[in-house]
């Protein structure tokens, strides 16, 4: 039987084992945004998630690079209040932390009385999918195609995807595909005319709701850039419409940069 593509397999001591799915384009042994920011998503909502509370929060400190071995997550509750939920993890491996996250969670209620602005938001055109587990990207300048190589420009960036399971024979939730989705917030913005030089050094996502649909889009909304620090930010789309954003600061990686024109789409 086919298995279906996943980040990680579960190990008998409670760890995980990244999979080749996990790799990126920055190293041959190095892995990929989406894989690690989907495995703490995961963990996180596995281990204190809730219907009654939304998870309006995660932001992810990608500060190592992490690699093809072991991988384990240790989660600690912050704090447990009526209203608000906070819960913090580390990623390790080999002994040594790769990431940190924090998840803030609030109880879900009634809104309050009287309407407020809110900035007009049209929903994007979306691709006409093919059935393929493969990522779309798109630009004002170009459409969509399967390759960024066509969006080496300076118009606005798209990214339309889904998520492979983040643990082999698990089930990828909404809150969890939606992180690791926003995770190309940096493709999104980072993306210009000679590829993908920035790598990001974390992800925040914020949601007012789940995405109601397995497919999200993220669509650049701003990109800054001085002495080689970029920030990036990015509205999250479902057919409904906008249900939450994105943001990445990254650092200049010149050495490693990507050229999609003469490279494969990485997995992340």
């Amino acid at each position: 039987m086919l298995r279906e593509p996943s980040y990680f397999t579960p190990t008998d001591c409670g760890g995980f084992e990244p999979t080749r799915f996990a790799l990126s384009g920055w190293g041959d042994d190095q892995l990929n945004g989406p894989a690690i920011v989907g495995l703490v998503a995961r963990t996180l909502e596995k281990h204190s998630g809730s219907e009654e509370f939304m998870p309006a929060r995660l932001t992810v400190d990608l500060f190592r690079a992490a690699r093809m071995t072991l991988t384990t997550v240790d989660v600690r509750v912050v704090r447990d209040g009526r209203r608000v939920r906070n819960v913090e993890c580390d990623v390790q491996q080999d002994g040594r932390g790769v990431a940190r996250a924090t998840l803030v969670q609030y109880r879900r209620s009634a809104p309050p009385a009287g309407q407020e602005w809110v900035p007009p938001a049209p929903v994007p055109d979306f691709p006409d999918r093919d059935g393929a587990l493969l990522p779309y990207v798109g630009s004002d300048d170009s459409g969509w195609s399967r390759s960024p190589a066509a969006h080496q420009n300076t118009s606005r960036k798209r990214f339309y995807f889904s998520s492979p399971d983040i643990v082999a024979g698990e089930k990828v939730s909404p809150f969890t595909r939606a992180v690791t989705v926003a995770e190309s917030t940096s493709l999104a913005t980072n993306l210009g005319t000679e590829g993908i030089g920035y790598i990001n050094g974390d992800l925040t996502v914020a949601l007012s709701r789940l995405p109601v649909e397995d497919w999200i889009l993220v669509q650049g909304d701003s990109h800054w850039a001085s002495d080689g620090v970029a920030v990036g930010t990015a509205t999250l789309f479902d057919r409904r419409g906008p249900f939450g954003s994105g943001m990445v600061t990254a650092v200049a990686n010149p050495a490693a940069q990507i050229d999609f024109t003469d490279r494969p789409f990485p997995s992340g």
